[in-house]
């Protein structure tokens, strides 16, 4: 149902999934606009049986006559059918949302209020430690060696409009503004932390121009066909339903634009010497990572993963990172901060043995040996894909 005037949003009913589901901008002038939608969600209601869900993660908008109708509307339901639990779906993304919605469930024990985004992903409490954030810097500095050259052949160049979604702190894309100077470059992700850094160092540079956004990556606030090239990397392979995040890369991305991931094989980490230790560490930690529904095995699936979801003219290449790629010490941070999180927080949480651990452990000490060694040699395995939107 489409409506006019200042409100532009969308109302639907979808019975098989019991879900009555707004999006858009809600800013009626008076409850009589919107009476049809209400008579949906009424008549919706009416037909349900156990739980009916009120989805309201695509609303960007919403003004306090729209959300007093909907209040109304919700309460009226319980009294009339006190068999039937409603669960208001809302988002974080959106500031008000979790602030007003909350006190639907102090006014009716029927009704549930969930945020769906407070947790985007089961590893989320890992990746987003903020002692992470100066390893996150030396990390994108050493992979920008080698993708400066590999982005221009999967289709970026000057003047484009650009998203990198899942933005984390902010420095890819700060080197796509530097290197390939985008008419528009958006950067979008759902850590506050991050974002509040990015932010800051844009300040410190004195850099204007480059959109940071909280958004939740799997229901983006995006209109569709808006950007020529679209980044994403090492972040489907922490989510656990990268297809949903395809599926949102795919539909804000221009036809005729292209998608570009980047995503790992942690078990092809390598190292010499000490490299029997060093394998038997990354098979570990690609098991470690799966069992909190991540999948760092996903790099050589990048090319499968893009042609399901509809793109054509897939692009794969694969890229290695070394201590041979500058400062070695780098590198050698690096594994030092993978160790203290995946040992000491993901494996803990996990439940794993004193001994266990302690093997771990020492499979990351030789990784940083074979790094540091005057001859010897470390590596970190990443493949970049991308695909293209059909026209």
């Amino acid at each position: 149902m489409n409506n006019p005037s200042s409100s532009r949003f969308t109302a639907q009913f979808d019975a098989n999934n019991q879900e009555f589901s707004l999006s858009g901008v809600l800013r009626p002038h008076s409850v009589a606009e919107l009476a049809d939608d209400l008579a949906l969600l009424r008549n919706g209601i009416e037909t349900v049986n156990g739980v009916c869900y009120i989805n309201l993660k695509r609303v960007i908008h919403m003004n306090n006559t729209a959300f007093r109708a909907l209040t109304h509307a919700l309460l009226d339901a319980t009294r009339s059918r006190p068999d039937l639990k409603l669960t208001v779906v809302a988002s974080s993304v959106v500031a008000w949302a979790s602030r007003l919605f909350r006190h639907l469930s102090d006014l009716s024990p029927n009704i549930a209020v969930e945020i769906y985004d407070s947790a985007f992903y089961p590893g989320q409490t890992f990746v987003e430690n903020q002692s992470f954030i100066p390893i996150l810097r030396t990390q994108t500095k050493m992979t920008w060696r080698h993708e400066r050259e590999i982005l221009p052949r999967h289709g970026l160049r000057e003047g484009l409009h650009i998203a990198d979604i899942c933005c984390g702190i902010g420095d890819f894309a700060m080197l796509l503004r530097k290197d390939f100077k985008p008419a528009r470059i958006v950067a979008l992700d759902h850590s506050v932390t991050s974002l509040e850094y990015a932010r800051k160092v844009a300040d410190d540079f004195d850099v204007q121009d480059i959109e940071y956004t909280y958004g939740d990556a799997s229901q983006m606030l995006f209109e569709s066909d808006q950007f020529d090239f679209v980044t994403c990397r090492h972040s489907l392979q922490i989510f656990d339903r990268p297809d949903i995040l395809l599926r949102e890369l795919y539909r804000i991305c221009k036809p005729g634009g292209r998608v570009y991931i980047t995503n790992e094989k942690n078990s092809h980490c390598l190292g010499e010497p000490r490299a029997d230790s060093i394998q038997w560490t990354y098979n570990e930690v690609a098991k470690l990572f799966a069992h909190f529904d991540m999948d760092v095995e996903m790099g050589p699936k990048g090319r499968r993963m893009l042609l399901d979801a509809g793109f054509k003219d897939v692009r794969m290449e694969s890229f290695m990172v070394t201590n041979l790629d500058g400062d070695p010490q780098d590198f050698a941070d690096i594994i030092t901060a993978w160790r203290n999180v995946y040992a000491d927080e993901m494996a803990v949480r996990r439940g794993d043995s004193a001994a266990f651990i302690e093997r771990f452990k020492q499979g990351f000490a030789d990784h940083i040996f074979a790094a540091l060694h005057p001859r010897g040699y470390a590596g970190w395995p990443i493949w970049a894909s991308s695909g293209q939107k059909p026209l």
